[in-house]
């Protein structure tokens, strides 16, 4: 009898820039860090995009990234949400940022591969950045979001899960901006 590891039956998004879509914005409430068990655990949001380029069953593609929930100046979701609007928060606008606003907001994300520490690819977003000029906006497709999806008892099997998602200012003109 030959006996194997199954074959991996998550395609990652390919590696490139894509137009993308925001599909989602999830409170993931406290997260302990994986790699500082003794450490606090952070208040944790995940985005997650729609690429426009489809998986071979139709799908589009779904890519992820979990942020700590902070707009502090190193902070990775300030960063990618002002890469992504093209411009830096105001003082007023760090007071309190609604993420919502961008569920559903066109961008383009740079994705690139990485090989995990027991095998397989993973997709990362390493940048994101305003839509391209002439690039046509996508619409999520197909798509509930977490906090629209509903749950079943256990004894019925169903459920809410994430099988979908991949494993793991100064007043200016701001009418063109994505949020």
């Amino acid at each position: 009898m030959i006996v194997r590891e199954p074959e991996a039956k998550f395609v990652p998004a390919p590696a490139g820039v894509h137009a993308a879509v925001c599909c989602d914005a999830i409170d993931m409430g406290l997260v302990a860090n994986r790699f500082q068990p003794d450490a606090k655990p952070v208040s944790t949001v995940r985005l997650v995009w729609q690429i426009a380029e489809g998986m071979a069953s139709g799908k589009p593609f779904l890519i992820k990234k979990d942020y700590r929930a902070s707009l502090h100046e190193k902070a990775a979701l300030r960063k990618d949400l002002e890469a992504w609007r093209g411009r830096p928060f105001t003082p007023t606008e760090l007071l309190g940022f609604d993420l919502e606003q961008v569920v559903g907001a066109a961008c383009m994300v740079n994705i690139i591969h990485k090989l995990g520490t027991k095998g397989g690819t993973f997709a990362n977003i390493a940048g994101i950045m305003p839509l391209a000029r002439g690039v046509q906006k996508i619409e999520p497709q197909d798509y509930v979001r977490v906090k629209d999806r509903e749950v079943m008892p256990a004894n019925e099997g169903q459920g809410a899960d994430e099988t979908d998602l991949p494993p793991f200012g100064d007043v200016e003109d701001d009418s063109d901006l994505p949020f």
